[in-house]
């Protein structure tokens, strides 16, 4: 039986759009539609929808104004965000995150873009991401590891020398929200910098980074290029650019930022970040994995183990909007530590200490 998903957009045009991409899969249909948030709330109040695809801008009740609604008479909803919102509108959606919503897709300004391909394909993406559920049995952390030991015949991992650390964080469908369960609780002191990379486009990650610095005792900044990275600080990778850690002649480490081709689709790529950081002197890297569908991150921290030491902490199947990155990384026998999401403060602090 298909999944029923309810489109709510002002504009007849695009819920045509939008309701097409749905319905030409096999897993999901989309059989409601409404024109505002007034008529989203009674249809989600009294009916039942797999998700719930929903625009920003509309008369009578925007897209804010019903998540509020929704969480505040504890209607349960999966909402996707689909809109066209201006990068400088940003905190908007931003805001739908905090507001309950799992993520967002930026909705093409015109008819003919809303039916391209590259649209499609995004959306349907995101929606199969955070809609299906993975049948098979989980992997054990110990039996994943088992595996990969008969098979990769990987190079030890070595044993940290010092106390040089650095704090690897990736993440992607569902990290905004996620991310304000762990970096506001991070300490002040915590004895290590920490680069984050987010998916996330072009001009949405400042407004997230500020956000983020609101709720957090560590300074958390968009990073910019040339950054000298410094102990309790977050640098999140800004979207359009992939994040690369350079080492210096006096031991610090900079920020390089390139705009390099996107790599399967994603700019910033948590590969290119966790590759980069093989020519680093760090002593220790700590490589925390999110919620996020795909696999990225995987490569890179495969790559960073045959020279680096690690430890790796993924997030745990339960706590995930999207179990696909942790899932990767644990199936790859890489992780060391699987924690819930409320976990991974503790485990960072755990393996940094602080100064």
């Amino acid at each position: 039986m298909k999944k029923n998903i309810l489109v709510v957009d002002d504009s007849a045009l695009m819920r045509r759009a939008i309701c097409d991409i749905i319905n030409a899969g096999n897993d999901f249909e989309a059989t409601d539609t409404c024109r505002d948030g007034l008529e989203a709330y009674e249809k989600i109040k009294n009916g039942s929808y797999a998700a719930v695809l929903l625009d920003i801008n509309m008369p009578r009740m925007n897209g804010l104004e019903l998540l509020q609604r929704l969480r505040k008479e504890n209607i349960p909803a999966t909402v996707i965000i689909v809109s066209s919102l201006a990068k400088e509108e940003a905190p908007v959606t931003l805001k739908a995150l905090d507001y309950g919503a799992l993520d967002f897709i930026t909705k093409p300004t015109n008819i003919v873009e809303a039916k391209g391909a590259e649209f499609r394909t995004a959306l349907e993406a995101l929606v199969n991401s955070v809609l299906s559920k993975n049948k098979k049995k989980p992997v054990s952390l110990a039996a994943a590891k088992q595996g990969v030991r008969q098979t990769v015949k990987a190079v030890p991992k070595k044993q940290p020398s010092g106390d040089k650390k650095l704090v690897a964080v990736a993440c992607s469908t569902g990290g905004p929200r996620s991310l304000q369960s762990v970096v506001p609780y991070l300490d002040k002191a915590l004895d290590a910098p920490v680069v984050l990379v987010q998916h996330m486009p072009s001009g949405f990650t400042r407004s997230m980074a500020e956000r983020l610095n609101e709720l957090s005792k560590v300074e958390v900044k968009e990073a910019g290029e040339n950054d000298i990275l410094k102990k309790g600080c977050v640098y999140v990778a800004p979207g359009g650019y992939h994040l690369e850690i350079v080492p210096l002649r006096d031991g610090n480490h900079k920020i390089h930022l390139s705009d390099a081709p996107p790599i399967g689709g994603l700019r910033p790529c948590a590969n290119v970040m966790y590759k980069s950081l093989k020519r680093s002197t760090f002593d220790q890297i700590i490589c925390v994995v999110l919620t996020g569908m795909g696999a990225d991150g995987t490569e890179g921290i495969r790559d960073l183990n045959q020279t680096k030491p690690i430890y790796v902490i993924s997030q745990d199947e339960a706590s995930c909007v999207v179990y696909g990155m942790p899932k990767a990384i644990v199936e790859a026998g890489l992780s060391d530590e699987v924690v819930p999401l409320t976990g991974v403060p503790k485990s960072i602090l755990n393996q940094v200490g602080v100064k």
